[in-house]
């Protein structure tokens, strides 16, 4: 599938910042596969943005921990899909043993250089800690970051797609075994067993 395709868009709801937890798929230990799980469906003939606005990706970042505390721009959020969409297809490649393509390893070098976030430790938590004047590039960072750690490392052999109907979503396979086969046990791993049961 070509990951240039039109995405189609959600209905942005009027959510408040506590509620923006229940907006996303957040069930991704890998932060970077996360973000990259804005967008669903992706094997699919019609993904699913989730990102469809600035004020939808402080919401996501709020989610995960990384508060802006100002608004996005359009051009953020373009900047923001863009290293998104990197991440993906530099996975999805590897996924496949195959060598990711070097405007997408650019990108993400790209955005992992522009930031300076610090990590602090406060109340025996990991807490990233964003320059107010530039929260979005320290954020975006972090995310270009936290997939080098996954994609330029030994666990890149365990980076896959995930089998469930129209979703391909990344994820590391951390099970003994290696056979991991779903992004996620509580989505697509139960819609698969319940498809299953339907057909005995």
């Amino acid at each position: 599938m070509a990951h240039d395709a039109t995405i189609g868009r959600a209905t942005e709801p009027a959510v408040a910042a506590e509620d923006a937890s229940r907006q996303f798929r957040l069930d991704n230990e890998v932060l970077a596969f996360r973000f990259a799980a804005t967008v669903s469906h992706r094997a699919g003939s019609a993904p699913f943005e989730r990102l469809v606005s600035p004020e939808r990706m402080r919401l996501w970042m709020l989610a995960t921990g990384l508060d802006l505390t100002r608004d996005v721009s359009s051009k953020e959020l373009a900047t923001a899909i863009a290293l998104r969409e990197a991440i993906y297809r530099a996975g999805s490649a590897i996924a496949r043993a195959v060598v990711p393509s070097a405007s997408d390893v650019d990108i993400i070098n790209t955005a992992a250089a522009a930031g300076r976030p610090v990590a602090r430790l406060v109340e025996q938590k990991s807490r990233w800690m964003l320059d107010p004047r530039h929260p979005v590039t320290d954020a975006l960072a972090v995310i270009a970051a936290d997939a080098i750690a996954v994609l330029g490392t030994s666990a890149a052999g365990r980076v896959k797609t995930c089998e469930g109907v129209d979703c391909a979503g990344l994820f590391l396979d951390t099970s003994r075994g290696g056979n991991r086969r779903w992004c996620s046990m509580n989505t697509c791993g139960n819609k698969a067993k319940k498809s299953r049961m339907a057909r005995h």
